[in-house]
């Protein structure tokens, strides 16, 4: 299962260097992942400061 970001998300881009695979990019509103890319490893999820990534 691919996990997401909400809209919490605050687009600090803390995220984007620990996604070992760049499935993560900046979208109109706020940070998103590419669940096709996304390998489910939660490392995105365990440095966002605002809690705002989590599994579909």
């Amino acid at each position: 299962m691919a996990f997401q970001i909400s809209s919490a998300c605050i687009s600090c881009g803390v995220c984007v260097s620990e996604c070992a695979v760049e499935a993560i990019s900046e979208g109109t509103q706020h940070y998103s992942i590419d669940a096709d890319a996304c390998i489910d490893c939660g490392a995105c999820a365990d440095v966002c400061p605002e809690g705002a990534i989590s599994e579909m």
